[in-house]
């Protein structure tokens, strides 16, 4: 038997058009003469894939008849998920999909009020009578005087209120209806069952009742799957919503005899509203990319208002022209090219069975306009892009083939081997792992998580064959409860170290060792003078093991590669991590012992002698890993620098007296506007102002040539730094 796969949503011009036709066909109703469309409550949960990303795949199936409609409801969260994944599978060639069709976003009240037939606000019978005036019914009344029910047909006139009792004072509601005979009157409270001849009448009001039924909780919605075909079959469901994560627990027995045993259970929930019975499980241990989008809301899109004609000064253009042969057709769409094409007419599958009888009449007659307008050339070449589309739309019928009973792809699955049954709103720990595994006991230091004892641990090695997920690991020493541990997401085949108590037989103190720093090498390349300093760091770690069996400390060492750091002398890390480095102790019962780990570096710096003071050349003339002959070239250094220093302070003492002068000249050209021209003090002041006019000729004169001196002994001195080069 082939299994047909029905992917939603469906792409295409023909069918969106088939899934219109076929959503009018539903709403005339049912058609007399091709029988009545069973209904199914329910399809029950028969599989269920639990990621561990916060998503599940379910699958629902039974076996069916016929046309059957299934209604299905699910939390109004889930419908945009349910819209993007779900997939509909008929196991008979003489069954198909015909839609999907679910509650709209808007409220119940609103809904209702598209009926034919309005039920809001709880309507009383003369209500809705009134509501189908003009509808023919057909009444039966009570018995009559011979014991008979009386029947009566005609059109609803109307409702009114009349006298009763013997007083008058009550009142009654009459139905007047138009019969054959004329105008009838029938009392409500005396009619025992009316019925609309109107099929759309009674469809839609057959709608409406079911709408009120799945509303009840309003946080839900209405899902309805519509199955059409011939006998018995079975028929599935598959989407992927929202659900929480499935979690693990491990549970770790030590024996001094035997390997360590593992057992792993895994958590898994029912957050839904019905019961879980003889559900096939499937754990994936991975963590799919997924994501939600808003499918469920409509989505409007602005368009431009454009103007008729008449009122409008610019239209918008229009264009004329060929389209090139490759461009017409590429945009011809798949579902046209599949029918317009000779010998693709008869082909049957998930395409054909979209598309009602209607439609493809409809696509046929198009598709030979199509051929005339084409050619034979171009009807060819289309013919092969729909049989490459066909192909990729096979892919979807194939893929429930590809997963193997422990590796699906990339991710690993845990599958439960009995159908599982679980209640509503419950939760379970289902068994994953039953197997022994690989560890040796371990004493893990590292003094940034306990700084006096280390942790009693294992180095354990994933031996199950399998990918075991990240959770919780509680640990027994034999029966006893030993402490609990953590592991994250290990592969088959990998090693991990975990800690779950704390070692109070074992002591370690660290403190640092003989730290000593000294510059190894010195030299000069134009200018530039480069030293090497080896940088030397100990650490000690003293470890005191006073309980009664041997331990193995495993000591956690920053790792400090990035830093240039290299270990030293006979003291290697057995193991490198992204963060710490670990090295092997072996500590024998009641012993004590020194482990001391050397790291070193070298570190270079440089400096340019132009840029600097003489103090950084005498540091370097001090050094004893200087060399004589950078001595020798550091000393003629110092020499003509100091020839250009005794040139500047000789420059700066001559600027020293410019301004001195300067700011006497001021003072005697002050005075000179104070005194009078006929007193002594007057030729005083007027004598010194000549002398000092004198003397600041000789100091400009002064200046200028100890300037060029000095811009002479600059040069010479930076060209000499410049061209000190000894290895």
């Amino acid at each position: 038997m082939q299994r047909r796969y029905w992917l939603l949503p469906v792409f295409g011009a023909a069918a969106m058009a088939a899934v219109m036709t076929l959503q009018q066909a539903l709403s005339a109703g049912n058609d007399p003469a091709k029988g009545e469309i069973k209904t199914v409550s329910t399809l029950p949960v028969s599989r269920a894939i639990l990621f561990s990303s916060g998503v599940a795949h379910f699958s629902r199936s039974a076996e069916i008849e016929g046309d059957t409609r299934v209604d299905l409801t699910f939390p109004e969260d889930n419908i945009n998920d349910l819209i993007k994944s779900m997939t509909l599978q008929d196991f008979s060639e003489k069954g198909r999909v015909s839609a999907i069709t679910y509650d709209s976003h808007e409220p119940i009240d609103r809904t209702l009020q598209s009926f034919a037939v309005n039920l809001n606000g709880n309507p009383t019978f003369s209500q809705i009578l009134v509501q189908a005036r003009g509808e023919k019914v057909e009444v039966v009344m009570q018995q009559n005087a011979i014991g008979q029910p009386a029947t009566v047909s005609g059109a609803i006139i109307g409702i009114e209120r009349q006298p009763s009792g013997k007083d008058g004072t009550g009142t009654v509601e009459v139905l007047n209806l138009w019969c054959a005979e004329g105008v009838r009157n029938v009392k409500l409270n005396e009619v025992q069952r009316l019925r609309f001849q109107n099929p759309s009448i009674e469809n839609e009001f057959r709608r409406a009742l079911e709408t009120l039924a799945l509303s009840h909780d309003t946080q839900k919605k209405a899902v309805t799957l519509h199955f059409t075909g011939e006998g018995k079959r079975k028929v599935q469901v598959g989407y992927v919503i929202e659900a929480p994560i499935w979690k693990t627990s491990y549970r770790l027995v030590l024996d001094k005899k035997e390997k360590p045993y593992l057992q792993g259970w895994a958590v898994v929930e029912n957050p839904t509203d019905e019961d879980w019975t003889g559900v096939e499980m499937a754990l994936i241990s991975g963590r799919p990319i997924s994501f939600k989008m808003d499918l469920y809301n409509p989505l409007f899109i602005s368009r431009p208002l454009v103007e008729p004609e008449l009122f409008a000064s610019l239209r918008p253009p229009t264009y004329s022209g060929a389209m090139a042969q490759g461009e017409l057709e590429k945009n011809i769409s798949t579902a046209q090219m599949k029918l317009a094409v000779p010998g693709l007419q008869g082909r049957t599958g998930p395409t054909s069975g979209r598309l009602l009888k209607s439609q493809q009449d409809m696509v046929e007659k198009s598709s030979d306009a199509m051929r005339r307008a084409m050619g034979p050339e171009k009807m060819e070449a289309a013919a092969k892009v729909a049989e490459a589309m066909e192909e990729r739309m096979d892919v979807g019928r194939a893929a429930g083939s590809v997963a193997t009973a422990s590796q699906l792809g990339d991710y690993f699955q845990y599958v439960i081997d009995l159908p599982v049954n679980l209640g509503r709103q419950k939760s379970a720990l289902l068994p994953i792992i039953n197997k022994d595994v690989e560890a040796t006991r371990v004493s893990i230091y590292n003094p940034g998580v306990q700084a006096k004892h280390p942790l009693l641990g294992l180095k354990f090695k994933n031996s199950t064959g399998m990918n075991l997920s990240q959770g919780p690991i509680t640990v027994f020493e034999g029966s006893t409860y030993a402490g609990d541990t953590r592991v994250l997401d290990l592969q088959p085949g990998e090693e991990r170290l975990v800690s779950y108590a704390i070692d109070l037989g074992t002591e370690v103190s660290v403190k640092n060792g003989k730290n000593s720093s000294r510059i190894t090498k010195i030299k000069a390349v134009k200018g530039i003078v480069s030293t090497e300093t080896l940088i030397r760091e100990e650490k000690v770690y003293d470890i005191s093991n006073r309980s009664t069996t041997d331990r193995t400390v495993l000591i956690e060492h920053p790792n400090r590669k990035g830093q240039g750091f290299m270990f030293k002398g006979d003291n290697k890390p057995v193991e490198e991590a992204a963060d710490v480095y670990r090295f092997s102790v072996p500590v024998p019962s009641k012993k004590d012992l020194s482990y001391t780990v050397v790291e070193e570096r070298n570190q270079g710096t440089t400096v340019s002698l132009t840029n600097n003071s003489d103090n950084q050349i005498r540091y370097f003339l001090s050094l004893n890993e200087t060399s004589p002959a950078l001595k020798q070239r550091l000393t003629e250094a110092l020499d003509k620098k100091s020839i250009w220093d005794s040139t500047r302070t000789e420059i700066g003492r001559i600027n020293a007296r410019i301004q001195t002068i300067t700011t006497d000249q001021n003072r005697i050209r002050q005075n000179l506007r104070e005194v009078p021209k006929e007193s002594e003090a007057y030729t005083r002041y007027l004598k010194k102002f000549d002398d000092q006019e004198k003397e600041m000729d000789d100091l400009h004169a002064n200046l200028k040539k100890q300037q060029e001196n000095e811009h002479a002994a600059q040069v010479a001195c930076e060209e000499f730094l410049r061209n000190i080069t000894v290895e």
